[in-house]
């Protein structure tokens, strides 16, 4: 089930298959191992080995950058996919394409953050993030930690209570104060890869009801390289332009991928069910089902305007007016949007159990 009703097709990789259709192979995949990365709460290593050979990571790098210029409902429609065969998966999957569109809308005018967007779609990099710190919480928006620069060589120790698969990245972005006498909230983004000159020690262990197999573990991290590592741009812009609604988006399409599967499950129920009924009268479960049809038709159509919404103020800023995207309506309108997806997402999946007994 698509996010929105047409799925914008890949360019041409080999034999003129689409995004969608490398995806549906890389979800067989994580479905063959869904349960056991849910019980063990182990990285889905299967799915992400899979999306680098499908190539799949660098969808959203532009073209001109060695990736296929995929759009957001686009990449939506692929995180959705995924979902309906391993939430893990499709988290991971998401994380990744938040912290993707850092670059192809923060880091075109960068020539170290050119050339490493062709090194995520050449070498399909997996792209993790730490923006959270000890001392506080999830405000994303503050950091203790801040960077050194000296001689064009940055160096960052941060105390990280998360980090999104941590030792599975091949880079991770982290934010930090921009100077050690930076106020909190005056943050920059530094760009950390796995080969390069850093220490990452576990603190925290990843125990969770969901999404076990993210194993965002807490880290102790310590890295050291070229100051054009750190994005050129203020955190702050970074987050109000384009990581906040991504981030709500590409969340929003994994929760409904998860309740279209649990749908789809509760819809063969009701159907094997309907085929012993002789009497022609519909099994118990199908008003419950045209409820949970109903709310998942609320989801698809809140992502799809938040979708359009999002596009046309990144068209807006383009043309250099982002007083949409830095606006409080829209920042409003976005977080509506994570909130209602979570909850319809709940019901959905609770009338599918009712259906299914």
């Amino acid at each position: 089930m698509n996010v929105v009703r047409k799925i914008e097709a890949a360019p041409v990789v080999e034999a003129a298959e689409t995004a969608g259709e490398r995806m549906r192979r890389v979800a067989e995949i994580a479905a063959r191992h869904v349960d056991a990365v849910d019980h063990e709460g182990r990285f889905p290593a299967e799915t992400i080995e899979a999306l680098k050979h499908e190539r799949l990571l660098g969808v959203a790098i532009p073209v001109e950058y060695g990736g296929e210029g995929l759009g957001t409902a686009a990449v939506a429609n692929l995180i959705a996919q995924l979902a309906q065969a391993c939430g893990s998966s499709a988290m991971i999957y998401a994380m990744h394409q938040i912290k993707t569109s850092s670059f192809v809308m923060h880091g075109t005018d960068s020539d170290w953050h050119r050339a490493y967007m062709r090194r995520i779609a050449a070498e399909q990099l997996l792209m993790g993030s730490a923006t959270t710190e000890a001392g506080i919480g999830g405000n994303l928006r503050n950091s203790i930690c801040a960077v050194e620069v000296e001689d064009g060589r940055f160096r960052l120790v941060k105390e990280a209570i998360v980090i999104s698969y941590g030792t599975h990245a091949d880079a991770i972005l982290a934010t930090a104060r921009r100077a050690p006498d930076a106020a909190s909230s005056d943050q920059v983004m530094v760009v950390i890869p796995s080969d390069a000159n850093r220490t990452i020690e576990r603190t925290v262990v990843w125990d969770t009801l969901g999404m076990r197999g993210t194993c965002s573990d807490g880290f102790h991290l310590e890295a050291v390289g070229d100051a054009a590592q750190i994005f050129p741009k203020p955190f702050s812009e970074i987050a109000a332009q384009s990581m906040l609604a991504s981030s709500h988006i590409y969340w929003a399409a994994t929760w409904f991928g998860i309740a279209a599967d649990a749908f789809n499950r509760a819809q063969a129920f009701v159907k094997a069910a309907a085929r012993k009924q002789t009497d022609g009268t519909l099994p118990p479960g199908a008003l419950r089902l045209a409820e949970a049809a109903a709310k998942l038709q609320e989801m698809k159509g809140h992502l799809a305007a938040a979708i359009h919404r999002f596009d046309a103020a990144q068209s807006d800023a383009a043309r250099g007016d982002d007083a949409a995207l830095s606006s409080i309506g829209f920042a409003a309108e976005i977080n509506a949007l994570k909130i209602a997806a979570s909850e319809k997402a709940g019901e959905v999946v609770r009338i599918a159990m009712l259906v299914n007994g």
